[in-house]
């Protein structure tokens, strides 16, 4: 960290840092290197101006971390994107070869790197981030010790000329109008306009001709001027001087001529030459520069204005050369200009003004400057701003941070600087590498602390309230004026002798010169005032005073006359008189004198008894009158500071009485000196207090410490920005207290003896002690110093007999002093302790000032001595104690668990481990169940960030070190599992804390540690997994307004909360403070890939204010976006949002995937046995892998979590198979088919290997899948009321959507017999999918099982699909709608509970449109479903054959009771709602539906079904009412059969479907069972409506009026076609072949099921094309379809499976139509009756026959027929055969209608005698008739 040098000369603990040479010449002055042991306070003085500093390098703590991980984009999928390829492709473009480094850097913005590696086997998953630095991802060890409760702050180095801004000044030339030909100097000074007063000491410089080149070397040098602040009334005040005039030569006016004026050359000559003997000069011109302007009064930092010279440099690093190019210029008289050069400005003066004769200080300030004439000239200087190179450590911001440019790690990597400690940055600062590193601008080094340069004084030192930080000692004598009676030129000549003896000694060497690199001289000189009574002198004239003034110093001045005229060689000076100052009588900082001036100096000139002796000039008046500026840091001003200094020196050297009263009065009395005087000289006066309370008596020791104490408090009052501590005291404790650098005894024993026994002697009167607020608010200066002087021996013991390399033992205290300590801790604890309770702030200071004294003794003694102490506070502050002494209790063991060592940190007992950390736990874990809300979330914190100091820090990176810190820390999981409540009560801020914590503890143990935990109890196992579980919930990434989970989880919007800005919920809070600094100061400089982002919303940023954090939460407020997450997210910079997300993305990555390596690691435990856990049930995997799967993950996790689910199987098949595990199972499927949904393939791969695992599995434990099939088949309805199946199309209407398409992909991929390569792909070992059980060789995986698996998987998503389709046209559509749910209970069978569920739907459809037998079907399918498992589980009343007359009634109801109804009791499905009593509900629903469709003889059979039960249950109540609705329906059928009008229960249609915009039932036939009073039209009406709804513009919808076959070839495309033809449906028993026409009312005979699955209708046609033929073309086509099923079937349609046509003849035709009329009227004759009640019905079926078959008016059809076939011609066609069967069929038809009148006869009444009189009439005629043809019909008959 530093280099060895600076570590030598002291143990390594401390470290010398070498004080710097501040100007040239800071050697001690000649005059101070007297025997100095005389005066010991001088000796004091010295040594604190010249000793090196001694820094204790460990104090404020060392950290160094290791370089954050760079973290990569976490690609989170959802079911519908694909950032995984995408970026991919992305990068494929990106790749270019200039590209390769970029994965060597973070991205933490910019292009997002993306790894494609394949996921790491599962033994490597746990070597994957760790969740750690993604939740802490800024953690800076500075940032988080600076928010302790009286956190120590360090220091920069006392810097020596504490100023905020350096300018540096060069001359860079001078030119007249008139020319250069003569030498010029000057000085430059700073100058307050507006105080009148000079601010620093002259700087000289001199300017030859161009033509006397050979010096032009004194040039080069540069002025350097501190100054405060920027101020408009800072100026550089300029004074020009040339050599006094020649008498009669070139007057200086020629310099101001207003017209253009050239020299001769002969002027010219005569000039150099005279300047060239005229030693003396005469002031020529001045010139006053503002600095800066004035409207940047105010001090804002370094803005000045741009017209000024110094232009504001922007501040932070990035800027330091970009000075704006200021343009404007400033307006004095003349002009000034300036160009920039770097951070340099040249400044042009044109507005010198020429001096007139003894001008006078008032006049620079004549405001109309009538006075001054201007030169005609140009003076240019260049000055120049430093970047200050010493003290500006402490207030470097982060963009600019030095500390970073030092150690050259400039980028703010993730917020976490790798910075080494702070201090050593600053023992680097003083060497002037760094000034140069800073002053290099523009490649021109302007140094600072180049030799050349000289430091001017800065005279406002003297006046400031700080210690003097280097030697100084010199006098400032100003000559101002002398008046004299005649005109002089005149000069002075100022000396300093040590004596008055003899004028001819010589004086002193004690003149600064100024030239420079020139010995101090013997005197100085004065300009020369020309001609003047009054002369006035502007000169400054330094010298260095002796280091002890006696009362003998004194000044001379000698006034000289000289004439300033050429004679035979140069004018001689001649003195005028002498004035004499003696010093020691005017020593002030400033003071204005004025003198007499004697003609004479005699011997002993400065007594007082020469005085009478001596002649005066001008009678004596004070005509001299000179102004002198003491700037000294040996010789105070104060009195009493000196004489406190002068009786220290007589105590110290034992010249004074023995008892020392003075001494005691000297140091009361420094009380009384005020403020400056006493900050000045803090230093010294604490050492010399020091020195007396080490070794003074007690008296002494005691008046010493309530002086410091005094001192301090008074000291600490003066601090300006309220510190705790005062800067001017660290300073002197961390680095001017050296414990008088070993030449004295150490201080602490005699501090803590004196504080000591003050304490205990409170009764001795004494009003000190730590029992007062002064003493207890300094307390931490006195333990500081306390632990510096020990830390100090500690290192001078060992020092020298150290082997390199070895640590310093710990200091041995003798036992009174450590028993003195423990006395003085106790006390200052018992003060903490009362005044808590009163809420002081003082106590809490306190607290932490004892907190720092151990963590600060715990490097220098045996640290269980601390433990004394500690153990000590944890007593007095035991337990769960108020609110106010736990905090402080968290603030001490926060400091003390700071320390460097902490980890390596030895037990109290040497056999013991870690006695500070077993502290902390206990007492975090305590906080953690605290009343107090605020405590419990600072114990949390202190937890994390605890933590993440070792896991970042460099020292502790091997696994071994982090093992022995996890193993610290992991009692904590201990104590949280045995108190879970208290982790309950965590709110989810503190939650996520502890469990980070404990994420990264488990992370870092060994296994036989973590099997350890599990042994315990199969409870305490199951809470640690409940840990884990809390983990994968808290970390869970949602990407906001994501519902990425298809309804896995619900989400809650943002809740507003008033509290601080939170960026993130999941991260720790200390990001959200790093995240709002960090909007705060912008982005300074450029993001890691070299872009500068643009601002973000234009009208977010006003142009002249950065668009700040505060800007947008007031823009989001006005907006009504309410401050939530999110407004805050918006409103954070795009670069830092990434960040943000990147993190969080991370976090929850590293979490799921830690989780899953601890599952693994148990699920193997596990498999060994050597744990304790529920092993029938395995649920603390269960519950654990359903957590991961329930959250949205990244695909790194789905990438790891296969082969760690394929090894957990493997070990525990057996087990998760189980019934007990059903729900497992169920989520299992559930999420690996909500995964084969995803459009990632990656993803969607590892769904199909997923499930193709799960198959195995069953295999291997079950043969089979069908329980397996069950399960997925619940799963999949389950995931298809989330997925979206259909999407809108570009018209409106529906199709399929893509998530449908690729599970379909998914689940026909799972039965795809190449897998092996997608195992591969996976990480799975290519025999993944062998299911051959232990011991066996037999592989039992089928792929025909599988594959019938997958069909009906794939057959359950099409019902679904289809159904979800029909979506917008269900209320239209109906018939379609109805199919829609039968689809689904079929796809769904395998599941009873869905099964009846969708019947149940269809049921309700069915009930909608009136269908009632339809919904009785439905409602015995779901009563046969119910009776089949009961029957199947033997608990029932019913048997085999009770399912088997059920099924007569609905086919649907299958026989075989299968294995698959019992397989399908998944846990929430099957066996519960399988009961008798629900069977019996159906089965009446049933009955009630059919008795509305009046199919009463279903009802009867359902009934008989129902009794059973009752009798079984002996309910006679039922059983009557049963019996009474069985008379009831079999009279209803009785009423039925009676009725002449035959029953007919419905109608039937047969539709057949032609074009393309049916879809699926283009070229279809279906036949429709429609309500009985549905005649043709309606149905046409109805279909038409339906199918116009479908038609778009382009299709047109026609009916096909007849009922022909279609050639759906023959069809014009654009058009779709409707067949509708009316159809009856066919007996069981009828021939088909038979030719009669078919009279329904035949078949209601007998009382049988009206179950029909085949139709029949007739078509008529002739074979000779024309449309309408007579009887003899008549051909008719009988067509008979065949339906799939039987109506009255569950849905309204069947399809037409079968369809086939028979042909008969025209005579075949006519024979069937008499052999029709035959029958019926044979029927109506035979039928027999039950009583002879019921004639009427009879009579009139019977005359409605007769009717049709005798009357005249209508026997065309008899007749017809005879016509047609009898008479010549076509007669001749017939076949013999034919025309037999014709002939008989005629005869029996009359001889029928006779038998029929004969009986008509008997059963008529009066009323029908006409009627039966027509019927006889129209009989006879019709024989008659006949006769013709047939004339056998008259014997006949």
């Amino acid at each position: 960290m530093e280099p060895a040098a600076a570590a030598a000369g002291e143990g390594q603990r401390f470290k010398r840092i070498p004080r710097q040479a501040w100007s040239g010449n800071l050697e001690l002055d000649p005059l101070l290197n007297e025997n100095l042991e005389q005066w010991p306070h001088l000796n004091e003085l010295v040594q604190c101006y010249k000793a090196d500093f001694v820094k204790d390098d460990g104090k404020y703590g060392r950290y160094e971390s290791v370089a954050p991980p760079s973290f990569q984009n976490q690609i989170f999928e959802g079911p519908d994107t694909d950032i995984e390829t995408e970026l991919q492709l992305g990068n494929a473009r990106h790749s270019k070869p200039e590209d390769a480094t970029e994965d060597d850097t973070p991205s933490t913005s910019g292009r997002q790197i993306y790894e494609t590696g394949s996921s790491a086997s599962s033994s490597k998953v746990h070597c994957s981030l760790s969740p750690l630095p993604a939740y802490e991802p800024a953690f800076d060890w500075e940032n988080e010790r600076s928010l302790i409760f009286g956190q120590r702050v360090p220091e920069s180095l006392p810097a020596i000329n504490n100023s905020g801004l350096k300018i540096t000044v060069k001359v860079l030339s001078l030119s007249f109008q008139a020319g250069l030909v003569e030498p010029f100097s000057g000085t430059i000074c700073l100058y307050n306009r507006d105080r009148r007063e000079k601010l620093s000491e002259d700087f000289y410089f001199h300017i030859l001709p161009t033509d006397m080149q050979d010096a032009q070397i004194s040039l080069d040098r540069r002025g350097v001027f501190s100054l405060d602040a920027p101020s408009p009334s800072v100026c550089l005040l300029i004074q020009l001087e040339k050599a006094a005039t020649e008498e009669g030569g070139v007057t200086p006016s020629v310099y101001s001529r207003k017209e253009p004026v050239h020299l001769t050359e002969k002027e010219k000559q005569k000039l150099q030459v005279w300047s060239r003997i005229m030693p003396y000069k005469e002031s020529f011109a001045w010139a006053m520069i503002p600095l800066f302007e004035g409207n940047h009064a105010g001090g804002l930092g370094d803005a000045a204005s741009p017209s000024s010279p110094l232009a504001p440099s922007i501040s932070g690093s990035s800027s330091q050369d970009s000075i704006v190019d200021p343009v404007s210029k400033l307006t004095l008289d003349g002009k000034l200009n300036h160009y920039s050069s770097g951070s340099s400005v040249i400044v042009e003066i044109s507005n010198l003004n020429k001096v007139k004769e003894s001008y006078i200080e008032d006049s620079l300030h004549d405001p109309k400057r009538k006075v001054h004439k201007p030169v005609k000239g140009v003076l240019r200087l260049e000055v120049e701003k430093l970047h200050d190179s010493h003290n500006d450590v402490d207030n470097v911001s982060e963009g600019g941070s030095m500390a970073n440019d030092l150690n050259d790690a400039g980028d703010l990597n993730n917020g976490r600087c790798s910075r080494s400690s702070f201090d050593g940055i600053r023992s680097s600062l003083n060497s002037s590498a760094v000034a140069q590193k800073y002053a290099h601008h523009n490649g021109k080094i302007s140094d600072a602390d180049n030799g050349d340069n000289f430091q001017a004084f800065d005279f406002r030192m003297m006046t400031r309230s700080e210690p003097f930080s280097q030697l100084f000692h010199c006098l400032y004598v100003y000559p101002l004026t002398v008046s004299l009676s005649r005109k002089r030129n005149l000069f002075i000549r100022v000396e300093l002798r040590k004596d008055d003896s003899d004028i001819r000694k010589p004086p002193l060497e004690a003149v600064h010169p100024r030239e420079r690199n020139t010995m101090l001289q013997k005197w100085g000189h004065t300009q020369i005032a020309v001609g003047t009574r009054m002369a006035s002198y502007h000169d400054e004239v330094k010298i260095s005073l002796p280091a002890l003034l006696t009362p003998q110093h004194h000044l001379v001045f000698t006034f000289f006359h000289v004439d300033l005229q050429m004679k035979l060689e140069a004018p001689k000076p001649v003195i005028v008189g002498y004035s004499v100052l003696p010093l020691s009588t005017h020593i002030q900082l400033l003071s204005d004198v004025s003198l007499p001036i004697l003609r004479e100096l005699v011997p002993h000139y400065l007594q007082e008894s020469g005085k009478e002796r001596m002649d005066y000039l001008e009678d004596g008046k004070t005509v001299f009158r000179l102004r002198l500026r003491l700037c000294s840091s040996l010789f105070p001003v104060n009195e009493r500071i000196r004489d406190f200094f002068v009786e220290y020196d007589r105590h110290t050297l034992h010249t004074s009485p023995p008892w020392g009263s003075e001494l005691l009065e000297a140091i009361n009395s420094l009380k009384n000196v005020e403020s400056t005087a006493l900050l000045q000289f803090l230093q010294p006066i604490l050492n010399m207090l020091l020195h007396l309370i080490g070794d003074g008596g007690e008296t002494l020791q005691v008046a010493a410490f309530r002086a410091m104490v005094n001192i301090l408090t008074r000291v600490q009052q003066e601090s300006p920005d309220g510190a705790e501590r005062n800067r001017f005291l660290i300073n002197y404790v961390d680095f001017a207290f050296d414990d008088f650098g070993d030449r004295q005894a150490p201080v602490y024993p005699g501090l803590s003896t004196v504080w000591g026994s003050l304490a205990r002697s409170k009764a001795k009167g004494y009003r000190v002690g730590p029992v007062y607020d002064d003493v207890l608010a300094m307390a931490w200066f006195f333990l500081e110093l306390i632990v510096k002087s020990m830390g100090l021996e500690q290192s001078r013991l060992f020092y020298h007999n150290l082997p390199l390399g070895e640590d310093v033992p710990p200091l041995q205290l003798k036992e009174g002093v450590f028993r003195c300590i423990m006395q003085l801790f106790d006390c200052l604890l018992t003060e903490v302790h009362e005044r808590c309770k009163k809420g002081l702030s003082l106590a809490k200071r306190l607290n932490s000032t004892l907190a720092f004294f151990c963590y600060d003794l715990l490097s220098i003694i045996e640290p269980r001595q601390v433990f004394e102490l500690v153990s000590l506070y944890m007593d007095k502050f035991a337990g769960v104690c108020q609110s106010v002494l736990h905090d402080c209790k968290l603030t001490f063991l926060q400091i003390i668990c700071d320390h460097d060592l902490f980890v390596e940190m030895p037990g109290r007992d040497p056999s013991d481990r870690n006695y500070l950390s077993s502290v902390l736990i206990q007492e975090i874990f305590l906080t953690l169940d605290h009343d107090d809300l605020s405590q419990r979330a600072k114990a949390a914190r202190i937890l994390v960030v605890l933590i993440c100091k070792h896991e970042f820090d460099a020292r502790y990176q091997k696994s071994e070190d982090k093992l022995y810190i996890a193993q610290l820390y992991f009692p904590l999981i201990g104590q949280i599992l045995d108190e879970m409540p208290v982790f309950y009560n965590l709110n989810a801020v503190e939650k996520r804390e502890v469990l980070v914590v404990i994420l990264q503890i488990i992370r870092n143990l060994d296994d036989a540690t973590l099997i350890k935990a599990w042994q315990q109890s199969i409870a305490r196992t199951r809470l640690f997994f409940k840990l884990l579980e809390e983990c994968i919930s808290h970390f869970e990434h949602n990407k906001t307004g994501d519902s990425m989970l298809l309804g896995a989880s619900s989400r809650s919007p943002d809740v507003e909360r008033p509290a601080s800005p939170k960026y993130s919920e999941r991260l720790s809070p200390s990001v959200n403070a790093y995240l709002s600094e960090a909007s705060r100061h912008e982005i300074r400089g450029t993001p890691e890939n070299g872009y500068m982002w643009n601002r973000v919303s234009p009208q977010l940023s006003s142009p002249n204010q950065p668009y700040s954090l505060r800007e947008a939460l007031a823009q989001a407020q006005s907006s009504r976006i309410g401050s939530t997450a999110r407004a805050l997210r918006e409103s954070l910079h795009p670069v830092l949002r990434q960040k943000l997300e990147l993190w969080e993305e991370n976090l929850s990555t590293a979490v799921s995937l830690e989780v899953l390596g601890i599952t693994e690691k148990f699920s193997v435990a596990a498999g060994t046995r050597s744990i304790t856990t529920d092993y029938a049930k395995l649920d603390c995997i269960t519950s654990i892998l359903m957590g991961l799967l329930s959250r949205s993950q990244p695909l790194a996790f789905w990438k790891a979590f296969l082969p760690v689910v394929y090894n957990i199987f493997n070990l525990h098949g057996a087990t998760l198979m189980a019934r007990e595990n059903d729900r497992f199972l169920k989520q299992i499927a559930f999420h690996l088919l909500r995964l084969a949904v995803f459009r990632n393939d990656s993803i969607r791969k590892r769904a199909v290997v997923g499930l193709q695992i799960l198959v195995r599995n069953s295999f291997n434990y079950f043969k089979n899948t069908t329980r397996l099939r069950v399960m997925l088949t619940i799963t999949l309805s389950e995931l298809m009321s989330d997925v979206q199946v259909t999407q809108m199309k570009s018209d409106g209407s529906l199709e399929e959507s893509g998530e449908t398409r690729r599970l379909r992909k998914s689940l026909e991929e799972m039965a795809d017999v190449r897998s092996k390569d997608l195992l591969k792909d996976c990480g799975l070992p290519v025999t993944a999918l062998e299911a051959a059980p232990e011991g066996s060789s037999d592989n039992r995986w089928s792929w025909v099982e599988v594959k019938h698996l997958s069909k009906c998987l794939v057959q359950a998503l099409d019902a679904g699909l289809e159904h979800a389709l029909l979506g917008s046209v269900v209320t239209l559509d109906r018939y379609a709608a109805a199919e829609g749910f039968y689809k689904l209970a079929m796809a769904y069978a395998p599941v009873p509970d869905l099964h009846i569920m969708w019947l149940l739907h269809l049921c309700d459809a069915h009930q909608e449109m009136q269908s009632w037998a339809e919904a009785a079907q439905c409602a015995v399918a779901v009563a046969g479903v119910i009776m089949q498992a009961l029957v199947g589980r033997n608990d029932a009343v019913w048997s085999k054959e009770h399912v088997a007359s059920l099924r007569k009634i609905c086919p649907i109801v299958s026989t075989d009771v299968s294995a698959e109804a019992s397989a399908a009791e998944v846990e929430g499905y099957g066996a519960s709602k399988l009961t008798v009593d629900s069977a019996v509900k159906y089965l009446q629903l049933a009955n009630k539906l059919f008795a509305q469709a009046e199919l009463y003889h279903f009802c009867a059979s359902i009934q008989e079904l129902i009794i059973p039960v009752y009798k079984s249950r002996r309910s006679y109540g039922q059983l009557a009412k049963c019996h009474t609705s069985l008379t009831n329906i079999y009279e209803s059928i009785l009423e039925q059969e009676a009725s002449p009008i035959p029953f007919i229960d419905a109608t039937y249609y047969r539709v057949g479907f032609y074009g393309e915009r049916f879809g699926k039932l283009n070229k279809k036939e279906y036949v429709f069972r429609e309500p009985r009073d549905v005649r043709l039209g309606d149905i046409m009406e109805k279909l038409s409506h339906i199918y116009e709804a479908k038609m778009d513009g382009n299709h047109t919808l026609h009916i096909i009026p007849d009922s022909r076959q279609v050639n759906a070839d023959e069809l014009q495309p654009g058009v779709c076609y409707l067949q509708i033809t009316a159809v009856d449906p066919v007996m069981e028993d009828e021939d088909l072949g038979s030719r009669r026409e078919r009279i329904f009312s035949l078949s209601t005979g007998t009382v049988r099921a009206r179950v029909f699955d085949r139709f029949l209708f007739d078509t008529p046609f002739t074979k000779n094309g024309k449309t309408q033929g007579g009887l003899e073309d008549q051909w008719k086509r009988r067509t008979v379809l065949q339906t799939e099923g039987s109506f009255p079937a569950l849905v309204n349609r069947l399809l037409v499976t079968k369809s086939e046509s028979l042909e008969f003849s025209p005579v075949e035709n006519a024979i069937g139509m008499i052999e029709t009329r035959t029958a019926a009227l044979r029927n109506e004759l035979e039928e027999p009756r039950s009583s002879e009640g019921d004639q009427l019905p009879r009579l009139q079926s019977l005359q409605r026959i007769l009717q049709g078959s005798v009357a005249v008016q209508v026997n065309s059809g008899v007749l017809s027929v005879c016509t047609a076939f009898l008479s010549g011609e076509p007669a001749t066609r017939l076949r013999s055969q034919e025309l037999q069967q014709l002939i008989a069929a005629l005869l029996e038809f009359m001889a029928v209608c006779k038998r029929a009148i004969r009986v008509h006869f008997r059963l008529i009444g009066e009323e029908d005698q006409e009627f039966h009189t027509q019927l006889v009439n129209g009989f006879q005629s019709l024989t008659a008739e006949l006769s013709h043809y047939i004339p056998a019909i008259l014997s006949e008959l």
